[in-house]
């Protein structure tokens, strides 16, 4: 669908060719002036710019004719900065927003940006140009803003679902979802994006391969196997896809247990992981995953040759490192052991398993000081999956080596040399052959056969190993490593490795000897003579090893494989005896790097030749680097995805349970997910990977850092969301257009903001001020186009809405009345083809996109953040119904209302809602049940307890009735129990976490599981008859069914909203934060025996929660998040808080943030309800648009509700009439202009009746509302399935709708007459709202 961006560039060529003749009028005599200062565009060459924004980025169009039209681009950027600069900047608005598509097609981006801003300060109504948001978009994707990205995009599709490029903005968008780790949203758009027919810049089996690894990284295992699968079986696959496809199969089934038997699961690893070597040989994370896999096995000379494949076919890994040492260790060859280990730990100084792997060799050869620190650094690694049990181990080790003689100590020779000796050692000329990093003048040093100290070499003097992570900069840790002496150091496949005598003591043995040693002093007769015989062989294995060291034979052997360089050192006898005494164990060889530590979450990111900007996460400073090379205007599909050396590399180890999923190639690691042995941490990896400036940082594997362009360009003013100010463009742009980068402090002060409206200031998005980019805030006041009111279409009166004319309109617009007749209203649409505008421009109605509201001013005292609730104490019945009790909990002023003893006051038999007597009656009734850590209701911590976080964990699986009541019922009693067990105690014990006492003493983990019983659905009235005419007891106002409840006029059920559902609990349940869908109010009333605990927030502040929960990258509609209460005390957000006694109502006001906790064993219900008033409706419709702008589906109808309230009610309420009619009047243009489309094309519908009870229709694709028109695919109107599709997505798979049938279900006459009737009712006195 054409955009109103082409419009406006036709209106401001034209002005140009105009102006351009007029400023060669006033030059005329001006000898002095050069002429090519002042170029002139042609006729021809203004028509030929007309058709040109930034829709073309990308596109295939622009490569016809590349070089001729970046000759006219290039003249028509030099001419209108000439104009611009001329004018003082005094030109129409239009001139910037086109000057911003051209340097967005030259790929000028800091240019370009600077142009968008200056079209955004001047254009109060910006957002209805859809070019413009979409090439800001565009700008800010390239800079990795993606929060602004994100916004723009949003925007773009609010405003114009139909918007040429929506294919390239569903696949953008779901890129950085995935980034930002919203699966659920990036699934969405990667499937809205495959089903468009459209060209994008990815294909479509690339857009597939992305679905399928979102389905792996949600551990829907099944699910992604399948896609794989399939996405195997396409004709002429690419090869990297296919590559890359094989590879997540392939490490898939190494890592997951739910995919079979373990030899029948790594048999088939292998097969993929060749198979993608066989489509790309040259991938170095292939490689690394066959060694992995053949490690696991035992095929240690295979993993040998695969690891040394991968240091030879890509950059130097921490993982692959570290997976060497592994092998070595196991192979009792610690020296090598230690020199692989330190490899790694130098490449990535973050390294938490090969940290760990380090101190258990050290502490296998009785060097607990060392080894102490190394799980000390283990422990600082934001990777780190065990720091629980590590400060355990530390601690104990701390205490042994206090309480070893210090004589017994020096007498001991050193099996290894200490950290601090280890770091400075050589290392293999292998890594260094492959790590130099090559940037901007600077050439690596490579070792050479033969060299001796060539290369680069450490500093003199390096700090010790656990302060490594003080290091400032990832520049300052890279690995700077000196070359072997000899290239004898190089692999080999040695054909005369000695083997170990097999006289050496087994490690079995070894670990006797210490315990022995330990207790020497206790020892019996028999223990003595035992403990001499090994201490000699022990001393017999030193000598034969240091007769092989003076004869020159140093080599590490393996038995069956290829060696690692040995080092100049002397030679330390093997050793893998554990612990100095008895105590907590230290993890086994290997177990910190485990194939099981994480799935290999790391999705390449698309080449820069197929997507020309880099994909990093807003927050990661040290992977914000971004393109230096210029790009052509058409990219090609060349690699897919970008590695060191053009390598397509996936790059992450992996792990059954999933670990931290970074996608994109960005190491974001998660908070909900366990952290990762065998990666490298997202913020201070080090390595110093070799990285060609055309490489986007997304796909360099971990273990990398940037390069020095890189560090350049982010010296030179970029941010931590590495997108730099116009104030801070290269030299050229200020210097051919200072106009476009020194604005006047307001215009600067409002170009800055990218939508109007409050800050939302994020630590991980949020760039510094002096940044005039990223300044931009969801809220700001400046703008003009959107005040507080304008969130929605509803929130000013809704003729000032429609009828308000543009401030310089481009085109003629038809402006319709609230209060037209129906006829009046069709005869309008009319005409709306002869005025230019098109179906998606008149149903905007002059309306803004949806914004997040300002917390309200001035901000609240600091004693006022903790409100008293308002509480209402029942004694009879008549206090339950009379009046003002409605009015008191419908006032906006009450955010929430506590109704005490209303169930004794209405007598309600709350026992028909026990478990007991649930079981009863439908005792196989299905429960969802989520698995929770029972934590302090305050507090929400992460899984070790370390630290506090928003995201709410739990995992979701599903019973009966009957076998959660014995769940509820045997953790009650395990509760008495253990409160018999402790009592004469004072002090409770850290393993209790049932009473709500212990939950409120507890502070860290680990924390204890629960099972919360919830969703469980009592609508069916022939199952729960005797439950459901008890709650007719309650008064109209908060009962499900009324005719004063907006849902009961929805026409149907909508489960847990006007149905009742129930929820089961044991202490620690929790409830976590959310507004009710549709922002509708909600009553819940504690059946018992236990107490509830309940947080709420007032609706004004719902902004600012959304800020907190996408700072910590949490989907604010969708995902699971438990509010910190010091983040929102510190943004002055009040709290409700109070406790919900058994036979308590709590009533929830509309729009009301609440969140909440069992403190005992109870149960709830719950419903929603409607109050009839102009709020709710309101509110109501402003959650509808929202979720339109965000792609979530709104479980409540509003278009479908507010007809039936039409047909149904009479309003006597002014505002609440004149919304009502509104929406009515927007859906009656909406479905007379696309009945004329459609008779336009020649497109007949079906007259198909609507049902007596049948649900309101969905699109299948993107879940926004159907109403009237619904547009089903001939197979499913053929088996009568009636698969539903919005008329955008229709035409989306199919232009001309080939392959479609148009179901009608209202008939025009039928609308208009309902429209035409829907009247203001007299005011009634005794009207209660």
């Amino acid at each position: 669908m054409k955009s109103c961006g082409v419009s406006l560039s036709v209106a401001a060529a034209r002005r140009l060719s105009a102006a351009a003749d007029e400023e060669k009028k006033m030059a005329a005599g001006k000898a002095s002036e050069p002429e090519e200062d002042a170029p002139r565009l042609s006729a021809q060459e203004s028509d030929a710019l007309a058709r040109v924004d930034s829709s073309l980025f990308g596109d295939q169009r622009l490569q016809e004719d590349g070089a001729s039209m970046k000759a006219l681009l290039v003249k028509a950027v030099r001419c209108y900065e000439a104009l611009i600069l001329k004018a003082e900047g005094k030109v129409d608005p239009e001139f910037f927003c086109q000057l911003g598509h051209f340097n967005l097609l030259l790929e000028e981006y800091p240019k370009a940006l600077s142009a968008y801003q200056r079209y955004y300060s001047l254009q109060s109504d910006y957002w209805k140009n859809a070019a413009f948001l979409y090439g800001l978009g565009m700008v800010y994707f390239h800079y990795s803003a993606f929060q602004w990205a994100i916004k723009a995009f949003q925007e773009v599709l609010y405003i114009d679902p139909g918007f040429s490029r929506a294919k390239e903005i569903h696949l953008r968008l779901g890129l950085m979802f995935k980034v930002n780790t919203d699966y659920e949203s990036s699934l969405k758009h990667f499937q809205l994006a495959l089903i468009d027919s459209s060209h994008c810049t990815l294909s479509k089996a690339e857009i597939q391969f992305h679905i399928a690894h979102l389905y792996e990284i949600q551990k829907r295992y099944r699910a992604a196997k399948e896609a794989y699968e399939s996405l195997l079986q396409t004709e002429d696959l690419p090869a990297q896809v296919k590559a890359a496809t094989f590879q997540q199969l392939g490490w898939m089934h190494h890592t997951v247990e739910q995919l079979g038997d373990k030899a029948n699961k790594d048999s088939y690893a292998i097969q993929c992981l060749q198979k993608s070597l066989e489509a790309d040989p040259n991938s170095g994370q292939s490689w690394y995953f066959l060694g992995r896999c053949y490690s696991s096995i035992g095929k240690v000379q295979d993993a040998f040759i695969s690891y040394r494949q991968s240091i030879d076919k890509s950059e130097a890994s921490a993982d692959t490192w570290c997976s060497i040492g592994v092998l070595y260790q196991q192979q009792n060859q610690p020296m090598d052991a230690l020199q692989a280990y330190i490899c790694a730990v130098q490449l990535d100084h973050s390294h938490a398993a090969a940290w760990m792997d380090l101190g258990t060799l050290y502490e296998s050869c009785n060097q607990p000081q060392d080894a102490i620190k190394c799980y000390i650094n283990a422990t600082r690694s934001k990777a780190c999956s065990n720091t629980p049990a590590l400060a355990a181990r530390i601690k104990y080790l701390q205490a042994q080596f206090c309480n070893l003689q210090h004589n017994s100590l020096q007498s001991k020779s050193k099996l290894l040399p200490s950290i601090e000796e280890a770091w400075s050692l050589p290392i293999p000329a292998e890594l260094t052959s492959r790590q130099g990093v090559q940037s901007t003048g600077q050439q690596a040093c490579k070792a050479q056969p033969g060299s001796s100290g060539s290369g680069q070499s450490l500093p003199p003097h390096v700090s010790p190993l656990d302060q490594a992570d003080d290091q400032s900069s990832p520049a300052k840790r890279k690995r700077t490593a000196s070359p072997a002496k000899s290239s004898a150091e190089s692999w080999t496949h040695s054909s005369a490795q000695p083997q170990t005598p097999n006289w050496y003591p087994s490690p079995q043995k070894l670990q006797l000897l210490e315990q022995l040693r330990a207790n020497r002093t206790s020892l019996k007769p028999l223990q003595l003579q035992m403990l001499e015989q090994l201490e000699a062989q022990l001393s017999d294995m030193h000598q034969q090893q240091m007769r092989q060291n003076s004869s020159g034979q140093i080599r590490a052997s393996l038995p069956n494989g290829p060696s690692l360089p040995a080092h100049p050192v002397p030679r330390a006898p093997s050793c893998s005896a554990p612990p100095l005494a008895n105590g907590p164990l230290p993890p086994s060889v290997g177990n910190n790097h485990t194939p099981g530590t994480r799935a290999n979450g790391d999705v390449p990111y698309l080449h820069p030749n197929t997507l020309p900007h880099n994909c990093t996460s807003p927050g990661d400073t040290r992977k914000s680097q971004h393109l230096t090379s210029a790009q052509g205007l058409q990219k090609g599909l060349g690699s897919l995805w970008a590695g060191p050396n053009g390598d397509r590399t996936l790059s992450s180890s992996a792990s059954a349970d999933g670990g931290p999923h970074n996608q994109v190639g960005l190491s974001a690691t998660t908070p909900s997910e366990p952290a990762v042995n065998h990666l490298s941490s997202p913020s201070s990896t080090s390595s110093p990977a070799s990285s060609s400036s055309q490489t986007a940082t997304s796909g360099v594997p971990h273990g990398t850092a940037p390069t020095k362009e890189s560090a350049a360009l982010q010296g030179n003013g970029s941010t931590a969301a590495n997108h730099p100010s116009p104030d801070r463009s290269p030299p050229a742009a200020s210097a051919d257009n200072p106009q476009l980068s020194k604005r006047s402090p307001a215009a600067g002060s409002r170009a800055n903001h990218v939508h109007p409206g409050s800050s939302a200031s994020s630590p991980t998005s949020s760039p510094s001020p002096r940044c005039a980019v990223p300044a931009a805030v969801v809220n700001g006041s400046g703008g003009g186009a959107c005040s507080e009111d304008s969130r929605s279409p509803l929130k000013l009166e809704p003729p000032e809405l429609c009828i308000r004319a543009a401030l310089k309109p481009s085109h003629s617009s038809s402006t319709v009345s609230i209060y037209p007749t129906s006829a009046d209203v069709l005869k309008a649409c009319r005409n709306l083809g002869k005025n230019g505008l098109s179906s998606s421009s008149i149903l905007l109605n002059k309306c803004p996109p949806p914004r997040l509201p300002p917390p309200p001013s001035p901000p609240l005292a600091k004693d006022k953040l903790n409100p008293p609730t308002p509480s209402i104490y029942l004694e009879n019945k008549r206090d339950a119904f009379f009046p003002p009790l409605h009015q008191f909990c419908t006032n906006p002023s009450n955010p929430v209302t506590v109704i005490r003893g209303l169930a004794g006051a209405l007598k309600l038999d709350l026992g028909l809602f026990s478990t007991k007597t649930l079981v009863e009656a439908n005792p196989e009734h299905l429960v969802e049940v989520r698995t929770q850590l029972c934590q302090p209701a305050d507090e929400n911590w992460d899984a070790s307890g370390q630290r506090k976080q928003w995201r709410c964990e739990s995992s979701r699986s599903y019973t009966t009735i009957a076998k959660y009541a014995q769940y509820q019922a045997a953790s009650f009693q395990e509760s008495l129990r253990e409160e018999n067990e402790k009592k004469g105690q004072k002090e409770l014990s850290d393993s209790e976490m049932t009473s709500s006492e212990t939950v409120s003493r507890r502070h860290k983990g680990p924390f204890k599981q629960v099972k919360f019983g919830t969703n469980i659905d009592v609508s069916d009235e022939k199952k729960w008859k005797l439950q459901l005419q008890e709650l007719s007891k309650l008064p109209a106002f908060a009962r499900v069914v009324s005719a004063g409840n907006l849902l009961s006029h929805v026409g149907h059920s909508i489960l847990g909203m006007n149905t009742v559902q129930l929820f089961m609990k044991v202490p620690g349940s929790r409830t976590p934060g959310h507004q009710e869908h549709n922002n509708f109010c909600a009553v819940n009333i504690n059946i018992g025996p236990g107490d509830c605990e309940w947080f709420a927030v007032p609706e004004p502040y719902w902004g600012v929660m959304s800020e907190f929960c996408e700072k910590n990258n949490i989907n604010f509609l969708k995902g699971s998040w438990w509010p910190n209460l010091e983040d929102l005390y510190e943004a002055s957000v009040p709290v409700y808080r109070f406790i919900q006694r058994p036979g308590d109502l709590v009533w929830l006001n509309t729009g009301t943030v609440h969140w909440g906790q069992a403190i005992g064993w109870c149960n709830n219900i719950w419903w929603n309800v409607g109050p009839l008033t102009a709020y709710q409706y309101k509110l109501a419709v402003e959650r509808y648009e929202w979720n339109k702008l965000q792609s979530v589906k709104s479980m409540v109808p509003m278009v479908h509700l507010s007809w039936n309230m039409a047909r149904n009610i009479k309003v006597s309420d002014h505002k609440l009439f004149e919304m009502i009619k509104f929406c009515l009047l927007r859906t009656l243009k909406q479905c007379q202009t696309f009945k004329e489309a459609l008779v336009a094309a020649g497109k007949e519908t079906i007259w198909h009746r609507r049902s007596r009870d049948e649900p309101a229709h969905y699109c299948s694709i993107c879940e926004v509302e159907v109403f009237n028109l619904l547009f089903v695919t001939s197979d499913s109107y053929s088996r009568k399935s009636f698969v539903v599709q919005c008329q955008d997505c229709a035409r989306k798979a199919s232009s001309d709708l080939d392959g479609f049938m148009v179901l009608q279900q209202y008939r025009m006459e039928d609308l208009m007459q309902v429209y035409d009737q829907f009247s203001l009712a007299p005011a009634l006195h005794s009207s209660a709202s």
